[in-house]
């Protein structure tokens, strides 16, 4: 910094709050007598000489205490200088008429000759120099203040009222620049606002190079966020820095501050009515009982805890294998619980651990088991293959053995249709342990074994609304894996329900049953991403509207991805107490065929062997891939 400014800045800082405001009053006291002394210059034409001073000279005097009691009396002191602006500009006009009124008395009281006209000039001049000299003062300060300080030149994206206010209060800020507005509306380009002037929006690229720009600044807080996000998008593939400016009904806390999906409920995609709230036998199967709910932290796991709760069980054991997601689901559930007076008891660990599985049973007494724990996104475990086995297949074995072992009363596996006839690792993998299931229900009456079958959960952590919405609330494309490909679909609340009245369905003597939900027609997933998007009050960008708001692009399908689900192997269905849920009979491998395969699996899981054990898989699992020769023929 020069030693000038150097010595100015110095000089400043040092001054108080009440030498600063002192120093703003004595301007008032300086610029009275000037004032008039220029008003004489102007109307006479001529500078003020010796007779004018011994004529005029009180009044000069009077003036300066005029002007120095009446900006204190205004608090014109007080007034920032980076705030001073149209109200500081009002109150120094009404600061000039008292003045200037004063003058009129006093001129009048000591007999003085001071036309009409040398008053009106003073006021005027009074008035101007008082504003002047304070916009003067203010940019002094600013000029020493911002010296060798980089200022970030900045571009306001929309010229309404939002990006007015934002120039204004950008105007003394310290290290920002506003060089520039830019528009979509035609009817503002070429004109200026806040003098800066207003340019298309097209031409960013361009004013960004010639201006020097740093960033770009969206006062466009009317633009629903889906939009917005989409214009700071295509900046950023720009390279450019963009910030959003909120609302003021943003800021007050009027508006929150989401996006425009927050309000649509999951269920306005099922294309079906709902299974109705009743739960026969659900309150008397779980009062006062110890429940153990494992993968409790993920989305099915959370809301069946949520829904066993109504019930008012003794105990829900939350068995998880994520640290973070126990926390959060035994946090979410611990007013819940306080309220029915259950015992939360929180379990970190694998349902591959055997041991820690059978003391947890043991030690709390389980008597029901509700197993959701798996892995279940399709491309992850075609990825990992020995991993999704191990967890899905052999995870499950060991803890229905546990469970066994403890004396638990009855044992409920969560599978899903990607488990019929199986073109992915993950949806064999969910067969397969069906299979476990059924063969244990064969081989013991101490426990009862049975499975609930669904179709997509929305609002899951594997659904596809997670992900549009995403999309959506970005400006981004859908992405759509095929244009007919279609899926079943519930709410959290119809699985978790399904679940229960499986649970209270189910008896050791005819074990092994596999349940499953009337879920109405497949929905096909491009008219559920249509939906989301109108929902949002946005338009679908087709070839037909090319100016739409949200693409919908097609990638294909992934790998061991279906196009279309099924809830069924075989034909028959039988009839349960509650109309929407019916039973399936299903094949299953012999005792033999089982303890072979499952056998087969450990051998290939502990060499990392991925061949052989989709091999397992191919014998073992109606529709995955071609049969082939091994343990499904002996």
């Amino acid at each position: 910094m020069p030693p000038f400014r150097t010595f100015f800045f110095n000089r400043v800082k040092r001054l108080s709050r009440s030498q600063k405001k002192l120093c703003l009053a004595l301007v008032d006291v300086v610029l009275a007598p000037i004032s008039f002394l220029l008003a004489f210059g102007v109307m006479y034409e001529t500078l003020p000489d010796v007779a004018f001073f011994q004529t005029h000279g009180a009044v000069l005097l009077i003036l300066a205490g005029l002007g120095g009691a009446f900006s204190v009396a205004l608090k014109m002191p007080n007034i920032k200088l980076n705030s001073y602006e149209a109200h500081g500009i009002l109150r120094t006009g009404a600061m000039t008429l008292l003045v200037a009124g004063s003058l009129t008395l006093v001129v009048a009281a000591l007999g003085v000759a001071v036309p009409r006209l040398g008053i009106i000039l003073f006021g005027l001049f009074f008035f101007l120099s008082a504003v002047a000299l304070r916009f003067a003062m203010l940019h002094t300060l600013l000029w020493v203040l911002r010296a060798d300080q980089p200022r970030q030149r900045v571009l306001i994206y929309g010229a309404g009222k939002t990006g007015e206010q934002l120039l204004a209060a950008l105007r003394s800020h310290d290290s920002i620049w506003p060089v520039a507005f830019v528009d979509d509306n035609p009817a503002l380009h070429n004109l200026s606002s806040g003098g800066l002037h207003i340019y298309g929006s097209d031409r960013i690229l361009e004013l960004t190079a010639r201006l020097g720009v740093d960033r770009i600044l969206l006062a466009m807080p009317s633009v629903c966020a889906p939009k917005l996000a989409q214009i700071a998008c295509k900046l950023q593939v720009m390279g450019l820095t963009v910030m959003s400016v909120p609302s003021f009904a943003q800021i007050t806390g009027v508006e929150r501050l989401v996006d425009t999906l927050t309000l649509i409920e999951p269920d306005t995609f099922l294309g079906r009515m709902q299974v109705g709230n009743a739960m026969p036998l659900g309150t008397e199967a779980y009062q006062g009982r110890t429940i153990l709910v494992s993968g409790a932290g993920g989305s099915v796991g959370a809301a069946l805890c949520r829904k066993l709760l109504s019930s008012k069980p003794a105990c829900i054991v939350l068995y998880e294998a994520s640290e973070f997601a126990l926390y959060t689901v035994e946090r979410a559930l611990s007013k819940l619980a306080a309220d029915t007076g259950t015992r939360l008891q929180p379990i970190l660990g694998s349902i591959s651990d055997s041991r820690l599985a059978r003391t947890v049973m043991v030690e709390h007494k389980v008597e029901v088991v509700f197993h959701a724990a798996a892995y279940k996104h399709v491309p992850l475990v075609e990825a990992n293959p020995i991993s999704g086995l191990a967890n899905n297949v052999l995870g499950t074995r060991s803890f229905a053995d546990a469970a066994i072992a403890a004396g638990v009363q009855k044992f409920v596996l969560i599978s899903t249709d990607k488990a019929v006839r199986p073109t992915n690792v993950m949806g064999a993998s969910k067969r397969m342990a069906e299979l476990v299931i059924q063969d244990l229900a064969k081989r013991t009456q101490r426990t009862a074994f049975s499975m609930v079958r669904f179709g997509n959960v929305l609002g899951s952590s594997g659904s596809v609304i997670p992900l549009f919405k995403d999309q959506i609330a970005k400006g981004e494309a859908i992405t759509l894996t095929h244009e007919d490909v279609t899926r079943y679909f519930m709410t959290l609340s119809e699985a978790a329900r399904l679940v229960l009245l499986a649970g209270s369905f189910s008896d050791a003597r005819c074990g092994g049953d596999v349940f499953v939900l009337d879920m109405g027609e497949p929905v096909r997933i491009r008219d559920l991403a249509e939906q989301m998007i109108q929902a949002a009050g946005l338009t679908v960008c087709s070839a037909d509207r090319p100016d739409g708001d949200i693409e919908i692009i097609v990638t294909g399908l992934r790998p061991g991805e279906k196009l279309h689900e099924e809830l069924l192997i075989g034909q028959g269905l039988l009839p349960t107490p509650h109309p929407k849920i019916l039973r399936a009979e299903e094949q299953s491998l012999t005792e033999l065929q089982m303890a072979t395969a499952l056998q087969a699996l450990r051998a290939a899981v502990e060499t990392g062997d991925v061949e052989r054990a989709l091999g397992i898989l191919h014998s073992c699992v109606e529709g995955y891939g071609d049969p082939l020769q091994g343990i499904a023929a002996q």
